[in-house]
């Protein structure tokens, strides 16, 4: 694959983009409590909004990518997103970026987001053999894995150095990089035919998308991923709303500390995605999805224990990352590959946004959760809780069929 010009352009693109995306996730939030000091409630309700979109258009999204070249919508989404941080960073320059403008920003970039997250799933599976697929996933997911090393890190040492609007404009730039590489793709994609169309007419948007839906609650497997999906980014929200409240204030971190405490997420992020290449197939794939979503979600339970900003407290915050990231990605590349396995070419974008749909659609009141438990019951008591309910993901693996799946994806 690595031979092959286009897929690394995909591969450089896809990186530059999530980079771009890591960045802003983190630049936005820092801006809110550290140049804004917004409380708890309004990072909630800002981490909600960019969240929105994945409720909103996940649906939309897989219909319009099944129907649509994954590249032209990958270029065009790393447009918008480069136009919109650029513009937000302009504003902040002539410190006219407050709260209502933030808002605005993480809804925008949320929104093409969504539909670039579709799109690049389904174009690997129209780029690469069915074979290829795990070491694809592998790459593509190693990649972001740099991203979430770089992007934390770059982005809270630009706010805590210099100002939130360069912090804004470099993601603005990240998403440039994206859309260069993107166009420059030769390969002619195929729209894979929609399951179900006649060849004279297009069946109607709600008609795929019922379609969709269908096909992923009619699966056993998918629909396991789902819920179990669903349990783990609605904990994850609201813990990561607790936490970016926990570290610069409980902890009294400063900016650039808590991106790089962010950041280690990365570095375990890229073992776990050369462990997923080999893992399964040594193991089994169930007893790898429910062993790994234990020890990476049971890790956030050790961040409530930490006092104090030492040395010691830091080394432990990089390694609870390390190990989250590590496992959790091995979680994702795995299901991922499972996905794509049991999907036809024509299912595959409706199939990747009704999970994410499913699974995702619940961190807006998953935000808004974490921070109604940082005001009411306090950031320690808070964050405990939030975490604790991160291990509904593995219990609901394990009572499902996917932790029957052995060391072949035959389904």
């Amino acid at each position: 694959m690595w031979r092959d010009a286009d897929f690394r352009r995909l591969w450089v693109g896809q990186t530059a983009s999530q980079l771009g995306e890591h960045t802003t996730l983190v630049v936005l939030p820092l801006f809110a409590v550290l140049t804004l000091d917004a409380g708890a409630g309004q990072l909630g309700v800002l981490r909600a909004v960019g969240q929105a979109p994945v409720l909103l258009l996940s649906l939309l999204a897989g219909a319009w990518v099944d129907r649509w070249r994954a590249r032209t919508v990958m270029v065009l989404t790393d447009a918008g997103r480069a136009v919109a941080l650029g513009a937000a960073a302009v504003a902040g320059l002539l410190g006219l970026l407050g709260l209502p403008a933030l808002f605005v920003v993480a809804f925008t970039v949320g929104a093409l987001s969504v539909l670039f997250d579709v799109a690049y799933q389904a174009s690997l599976v129209r780029m690469v053999r069915r074979d290829q697929l795990v070491q694809g996933n592998s790459a593509l997911e190693g990649s972001r894995s740099a991203a979430q090393i770089g992007g934390p890190a770059l982005g809270g040492a630009l706010v805590s150095l210099l100002s939130a609007p360069v912090a804004t404009a470099s993601g603005a730039l990240f998403f440039a990089v994206s859309f260069l590489s993107l166009r420059r793709i030769r390969r002619h994609e195929a729209v894979p035919p929609v399951r179900g169309e006649r060849p004279e007419r297009a069946p109607r948007i709600r008609h795929r998308i019922h379609e969709g839906l269908r096909f992923v609650a009619g699966n056993p497997w998918l629909r396991a991923v789902c819920l179990a999906s669903a349990a783990f980014q609605f904990s994850l929200a609201a813990t990561m709303t607790v936490y970016l409240l926990f570290l610069p204030r409980e902890l009294q971190l400063p900016g650039a500390t808590v991106g790089l405490a962010l950041a280690a997420t990365g570095p375990g992020a890229l073992l776990g995605s050369v462990l997923a290449a080999r893992l399964p197939g040594r193991f089994g794939h169930g007893a790898v999805l429910v062993s790994a979503a234990v020890l990476g979600n049971g890790a956030l339970l050790c961040v409530p224990a930490l006092h104090g900003s030492s040395t010691a407290t830091v080394l432990a915050l990089l390694a609870v990352n390390f190990v989250f990231g590590a496992f959790s990605q091995l979680v994702n590349v795995t299901v991922m590959s499972v996905r794509q396995a049991v999907t036809p070419d024509g299912m595959q974008g409706r199939a990747a946004a009704t999970i994410t749909f499913v699974g995702m659609g619940l961190t807006p009141l998953g935000s808004l959760l974490g921070g109604f438990l940082a005001q009411e019951w306090g950031l320690r008591a808070g964050l405990l809780v939030a975490a604790a309910g991160m291990m509904l993901s593995p219990a609901v693996m394990a009572a499902s069929p996917l932790v029957r799946l052995g060391r072949r994806l035959t389904l």
